[in-house]
């Protein structure tokens, strides 16, 4: 998470002061979704998606094999397939085209890509990601490409590079269920209505875990801006950030020398002041049971 941080500042141009150090895999990854996202109207080309592709394995290798990098793939070592388990137990979840088709397809691709949209933009979103996957015209990082293929056609689709939601993530938390459903999508008749439901439905989770978290934002905004000229020291503000993110179980005083690292009094002592400022209130239990909470 730091790398991501520290890649996207340096690509925004923002100081966040000590930057963590960069993994080429994670500016790979970043590098991709922000030219996917930012440049929504540049139309999507074999070019394009080979620059991305190039992004993700600069050095030419996926972990110590040599892959074709920025380029279809030619299955110079046996057809495509998409496999999981250890060597001695895999499993084929799916055959994708031959490589000498790649180039006829691909370009059937980028064109419907490009063309202006016979159905609702979420739906040709959905569609894309699971063409694009379906084709696997890599050696590696399909998935990744075709989440940014699909973040591209939902940047278009909200008509702004803008968006606080991440389906891409919400597929990564649910990654199971996505193997699933592509590969009895693709294992059956390519009837796609069953991926495009579940597509549409995890964009729906997406947004409401986006709106979660912007509630979390905004409500430890407006509690410190409402206690900004209230003078605490660090072990307050630790704590009270703990509470807002949302803190597990009860706080206790012992809970709080704890994670503060601190002398029982001391915590005793950090916790009444926050009382008597009407910061936090008292359970209604009593001695070493009582717990603390937010006011209101």
């Amino acid at each position: 998470m730091e790398s991501v941080r520290s890649s996207l500042a340096r690509r925004l141009g923002v100081d966040i002061g000590s930057l963590a150090p960069v993994d080429r895999n994670v500016e790979g990854v970043v590098e991709m979704v922000l030219d996917a996202t930012a440049n929504v109207s540049a139309p999507l080309s074999a070019k394009r998606l080979f620059g991305w592709h190039a992004a993700l394995f600069p050095t030419g290798y996926s972990g110590l094999t040599r892959i074709r990098v920025g380029a279809w793939r030619d299955d110079a070592t046996g057809p495509m397939q998409v496999i999981s388990g250890p060597d001695h137990r895999r499993k084929v979840h799916y055959d994708a085209s031959p490589a000498g088709a790649l180039k006829k397809e691909m370009a059937r691709f980028i064109h419907s890509a490009n063309a202006s949209a016979s159905e609702p933009a979420l739906i040709k979103a959905g569609l894309a990601h699971l063409w694009f996957v379906t084709l696997h015209p890599f050696d590696d990082g399909n998935g990744r490409i075709a989440r940014a293929v699909g973040d591209l056609f939902l940047a278009r689709a909200d008509g702004s590079p803008q968006r606080f939601y991440s389906l891409s993530a919400q597929i990564q938390r649910e990654r199971k269920a996505y193997c699933d459903v592509l590969e009895r999508t693709q294992k059956r008749t390519m009837d796609v209505t069953e991926w495009l439901g579940w597509f549409l439905a995890t964009l729906g989770r997406a947004v409401n875990s986006a709106q979660s978290t912007l509630d979390t934002v905004l409500t430890k905004a407006r509690f410190w801006q409402r206690w900004a000229g209230t003078p605490m020291n660090e072990r307050q503000v630790k704590l009270l950030n703990r509470l807002l993110d949302g803190f597990e179980g009860k706080l206790t005083s012992s809970k709080w020398a704890a994670i503060a690292k601190c002398s029982p009094d001391t915590a005793l002592r950090d916790i009444n002041e926050l009382v008597l400022l009407g910061i936090l209130v008292k359970s209604g239990a009593g001695g070493r049971s009582t717990a603390y909470g937010l006011a209101g």
